[in-house]
């Protein structure tokens, strides 16, 4: 399928623009997908906007999407009817008009009894595709339920492409690192042993890394398996080691953690994405290098999004902020007691965790929260990051001020929203957009590490 928005042939001979009809959720996943559809005209079905009214007034993502969008759409109408054409979105782009309800033809009513918002603007792209028999005419959807209903109605349906990383990309994103085999005995000695611990990384590649590219090395001969970590510093041009560091009481376990806690602990990246699956321990290390250089940051904040249902936001729960947060902050909690268990209850650093809380200096706060905030010396860990989008991901970096880092940790193929998929998350965005930058690293853990039962349970079930 091709991207939307697609209108010229390969040739560059012009043909005649297409028509997408977009869906509510296409909106409230990108308030300016309208721009995205090159010189295709777009088609706004009356249910969407009653839809999107209904998000007026929330606080949250979608919300902010839903205003965005009328404002963008009370600009362009300003002084202006919609007429038969629509109005022009811009220079180099198609016309968008607002098309009313209309009711399926007469041989499809019987397929679709319930009159539901989904059906009305099913019926609606079917009837703009009538009425335009010369043009390709496409509904615009992230629902795949509604997908298949445009299917079987004989409606041609596809996906919000715009944003979509290709698979390829995706795939490269859940490998843990690259392998350097058959490396000289003296290069190695000099890696581990020598004064800088580093390796010009011209004696091992024709071409530079990207910076902070992981890799594994082993010696010729060796048939052990035990290998050398490294990672490429782009500001020196060399492979430098990575050591086994601990952080607050956490070593760790494997390879994979070890790079993890050597970007999380590097105050020169200060931007870290950690992926893998449930036990691999990404929130886990990222907290325990948090506390570790507390004397750093004036504040550590824990955040991940608040998941319920529909537009409903934390509000709708009983009780104040904390007691709201409860069932979203508990799996937080729980890697902060893993790190206490390390200490006895009396100690410095356990009392010392106590009061950073009592002084929160160390906040466990909703992300609903944090806009409009100007994260200045702040740690910043979200977790479950693979339910923003990536325009909320956006969002939320571009509130660091001077001195913050900020760790994104989720699981790509555990999205809870039902517009993402693991092509289209703001994590995976947030991979792909910033490899290669110097302020960036990316680790993906896929060792469970919770227990040996989880590790099973994961790689089996």
């Amino acid at each position: 399928m091709t991207r939307n928005g697609e209108g010229r042939n390969s040739g560059g001979v012009s043909k005649k623009t297409k028509i997408f009809v977009l869906d509510t959720n296409i909106i409230l996943h990108d308030y300016k997908a309208i721009r995205h559809f090159q010189d295709n005209d777009i088609v706004i079905p009356i249910a969407v906007l009653e839809e999107l009214d209904k998000f007026k007034k929330g606080t949250d993502a979608l919300s902010f999407n839903a205003r965005g969008f009328m404002r963008d759409i009370d600009r362009l109408t300003e002084g202006k009817m919609f007429g038969r054409n629509g109005v022009p979105i811009g220079k180099g782009l198609g016309n968008i008009k607002i098309e009313p309800n209309h009711p399926f033809p007469e041989s499809l009513q019987s397929l679709f009894m319930d009159d539901i918002q989904d059906h009305r603007i099913l019926s609606t792209a079917i009837w703009v595709r009538e009425h335009h028999p010369d043009r390709f005419v496409a509904l615009v959807t992230k629902d795949i339920n509604l997908r298949m209903k445009s299917k079987a109605a004989g409606m041609e349906a596809q996906d919000y492409m715009t944003d979509r990383i290709e698979d390829e990309k995706v795939e490269v994103s859940q490998k843990p690192m690259s392998y350097i085999n058959e490396v000289e005995p003296d290069q190695l000695q000099q890696l581990v042993y020598g004064q800088d611990n580093c390796l010009p990384y011209r004696e091992l590649f024709k071409e530079e890394p990207q910076a902070n590219q992981l890799f594994k090395m082993k010696w010729k001969g060796d048939s052990s398996g035990a290998a050398v970590c490294v990672r490429y510093d782009a500001d020196r041009k060399v492979l430098a080691l990575v050591r086994n560091n601990n952080a607050y009481g956490i070593k760790p376990r494997n390879d994979e953690q070890k790079f993890a806690m050597d970007a999380c602990l590097n105050p020169k990246i200060q931007l870290v994405s950690l992926t893998g699956g449930a036990g691999t321990g990404k929130t886990l290390i990222a907290l325990a290098s948090a506390l570790e250089q507390v004397h750093e940051y004036d504040q550590i904040i824990l955040s991940r999004p608040t998941v319920i249902l529909g537009n409903q936001d934390i509000g709708f729960l009983p009780g104040d902020q904390k007691s709201k947060m409860g069932p979203f902050v508990q799996p937080l909690m729980d890697n902060l007691n893993v790190i206490k268990s390390q200490f006895r209850p009396s100690s410095k650093e356990a009392l010392k965790i106590e009061n950073l809380l009592e002084e929160e200096k160390l906040l466990i706060s909703p992300l609903a929260y944090i806009r409009g905030r100007s994260l200045g010396k702040v740690f910043f860990i979200v977790d479950e990051a693979q339910n923003l989008t990536p325009h909320e991901i956006k969002t939320i970096i571009t509130r660091a001020g001077e001195g913050t880092k900020m760790v994104f940790t989720g699981d790509i193929f555990q999205i809870d929203q039902p517009y993402l998929d693991r092509w289209s998350n703001g994590l995976t965005h947030l991979r792909e957009k910033m490899a290669g930058q110097k302020l960036f690293e990316h680790v993906f853990l896929s060792k469970g590490e919770r227990s040996q039962l989880s590790d099973i349970a994961s790689r089996l079930l």
